[in-house]
Parts: structure tokens; C-alpha cells; sequence
């Protein structure tokens, strides 16, 4: 896939306005985003803003907390997820209707936003951006009724993974009659952890074929599938996994994809894209411009051709522009300033190689 440096960006934004939010992803970006807005309080945080229709969740506002209850039996509540993700998933019988997993509008604010005002314009921009927390990040730091991640229950591991399948076909279905092209973020941040002591029991073949499952369910609906991890991690796992572009933060981390040139060269010859998070999402922003983050990037690609032996052509043709994590934990004006950047950056970018 031909991106040549495109924009988009990480769900969060620390807006309080969603129509002021929105107007800023359909302004700056070439692949706006629905804003996820944890201004709005408990529901519309990380994990718990996906945990909605997932059986035995307990969301406690008093503590501000979720967890899963599984000290009952949740034998029905199974029986019932299964049903409607067997109806609406299966390859050969399904009929593709993942509304039983839906999002409403009091878990998320800017998905209905984004809807209202690309009604309102009326036609399809060439792309839209939705996202989910990953399953691996959203089973490792929820827990049980005992405080126990919830990963280590191989039952509720997969109700979560599938979950999160279905989510994101929910979200893809509802922007198709407003975009040409959907992408859709799978948000893995603890991926950075995969090794460390923390999480020396986590798989890696587990973690594979969960971001596989989800995935090949965003293929299932033409849609296009992103993994963002904001850190350093394993990066082959992603290119395993069946990913079609990888998000990574190039700002702090940028030579650390070079570690990995045959999975990444695989990647790229595949038609698959690299989101190079090169505009700072930390304080650091004051001290970036246009030009210092242009010849970071360049710098970057330069070395992935040179370490890995890829043509730079191909990583010019197949490279995304975007911050280097969300910005919902930024101060306002910050936050502005990433984006008005990376809409620079963009713009230069493009009109430098000629696009």
C-alpha cells in the first residue's frame, strides 16, 4: 500500500469539546481519527471504554475501576457472547452484524461525533481511522475479582479477544458509508513489557495468535489493520501476527525497527506500512519543529535502508506520519501543537519526494 506520508494519529485527546475534537482530526489529518476523550470521565479510559456488552464486567465508579467477576457461574452469560459472536463471526454462516458488541454513545462521545459531522458533509473522504485497545494490553492490566490479571483465565482470554474482534467490525461497518478506506488501530501499549520479568508466562505464540484473531476479523471487512505500541518491543510479533501497519514511537525508539530486517523487510514487500510516531507527544514538543523532526525522520529511514538493505524508495512509498502516542495526558495547548507539527511535517514531506 502507497501511503507516502500520510497523517494520522493515536486515539486520545485531551479536548473537552467533541465537535472541536473532531474538527481537529478532519482538519489536520489525512487519516482522521475518532478522538477518544478520557476528559469525560471512568467510561471513556482505555479499557474500560471497549468493556461494553462483555460478560461478567464489573465497573466500579466509586473506586474508579473495572474488573471481570469470575467467582460465579457465568456458564449463561458465555452461552450468550458465544451465540451472538458464532451468528454474527463464523466464515461460512455468519451474517456479519457485530452490533451485539456495539460502543454507545455514553462510552464514547467522539465515534458518534465523527459520525455526525461526516454525515453532515455528505459523500466519503478517502479515509477514516478507528481504534481498540488491544487484547493483550486489555487482559494484562484488568483483573479479576482478586486482583489477578485477567490474562491467566484462558476462558475469559478468549470471550475478551473475541470481544474485541467483533468491536472492531462494529466500528468499521459503521464508517464504511463515510470513507473510501478504513484502517483500524489494534492499541497494544504493554507490548512493551513482553519479555521482561513482569510478564515472563505471556507466550509469544499466545500473543500471535491473539492479534491474529483480531486482525483477520478487520479483514474480514475489507478494512486495513494497524498495531500501535508505544515503546519498544518485539516487533517480528506484529509482523507474524498478519499486521498491515505498524505504529511505533520514532521519536525515542526510531532505530529500534532496524533490529528486525527480515521480518521488516517481509513487511514492507508485502505492501505492508510503517507509522513513523517521529512528533513527540511529551513536553518535548516545545522544543520540535518542522525541520528537526524532518531530519530525525530522515535519519531513520536512512538507517532501516541502510541496516536492513530495503530499497528507501519503498519505505518513502510506504511511509505514515503521526505522533508518537496519543495525547490525551498532554496540556491543551501542547496538544495543538502536535498536530498543527505533524500536519507540517506532512505537507513537507509529501512535497519534498513529489507527492
Amino acid at each position: 500500500m502507497q501511503t507516502r506520508f500520510l497523517s494520522t494519529a493515536i486515539g486520545s485527546m485531551p479536548f473537552k469539546d467533541p465537535a472541536y475534537a473532531v474538527k481537529v482530526s478532519l482538519d489536520r489529518l489525512n487519516i482522521p481519527i475518532w478522538p477518544q476523550m478520557s476528559a469525560f470521565g471512568l467510561k471513556e479510559q482505555m479499557e474500560i471504554q471497549y468493556s461494553e456488552g462483555m460478560p461478567c464486567v464489573v465497573i466500579d465508579e466509586e473506586k474508579g475501576r473495572m474488573f471481570f467477576q469470575t467467582d460465579g457461574d457465568y456458564s449463561d452469560a458465555f452461552a450468550q457472547f458465544y451465540e451472538s459472536y458464532i451468528m454474527a463471526m463464523d466464515p461460512d454462516d455468519g451474517n456479519g452484524d457485530c452490533s451485539a458488541m456495539a460502543i454507545s454513545e455514553e462510552f464514547s462521545h467522539g465515534i458518534y461525533e465523527l459520525e455526525r459531522q461526516l454525515k453532515a458533509k455528505g459523500g466519503k473522504i478517502p479515509w477514516v481511522k478507528v481504534q481498540t485497545t488491544g487484547p493483550c494490553s486489555l487482559a494484562l492490566t484488568v483483573v479479576d475479582e482478586n486482583k489477578r490479571a485477567i490474562y491467566y483465565n484462558e476462558e475469559f482470554r478468549d470471550v475478551i479477544t473475541k470481544a474485541l474482534a467483533m468491536k472492531c467490525r462494529w466500528q468499521i461497518q459503521k464508517f464504511q458509508p463515510y470513507a473510501e478506506n478504513i484502517l483500524c488501530y489494534v492499541d497494544e501499549p504493554i507490548l512493551s513489557a513482553f519479555g521482561s520479568s513482569t510478564y515472563v508466562s505471556v507466550q509469544r505464540d499466545d500473543v500471535v495468535a491473539m492479534l491474529a484473531e483480531v486482525i483477520d476479523a478487520v479483514h474480514a471487512d475489507g478494512a486495513s489493520c494497524g498495531i500501535h505500541c508505544c515503546g519498544n518491543t518485539e516487533w517480528s510479533i506484529l509482523v507474524d501476527a498478519g499486521v498491515d501497519q505498524i505504529n511505533f514511537d520514532a521519536f525515542e525508539f526510531g532505530e529500534t525497527i532496524a533490529m528486525y530486517p527480515d521480518h521488516v523487510k517481509r513487511h514492507l514487500e508485502r505492501g505492508g506500512t510503517l507509522a513513523w510516531g517521529v512528533v513527540p507527544t511529551s513536553v518535548a514538543i516545545r522544543d520540535q519543529d518542522v525541520n528537526t523532526l524532518e531530519t530525525q525522520l530522515e535519519n531513520m529511514m536512512d538507517h532501516l535502508s541502510k541496516t536492513c538493505g530495503i530499497d528507501k524508495d519503498m519505505i518513502v512509498n510506504q511511509a505514515v506520519i503521526a505522533p508518537s502516542c496519543g495525547t490525551g495526558s498532554m496540556d491543551e495547548a501542547d496538544a495543538e501543537r502536535v498536530f498543527s507539527v505533524l500536519q507540517e511535517l506532512s505537507d513537507k514531506m509529501k512535497s519534498k519526494y513529489g507527492f
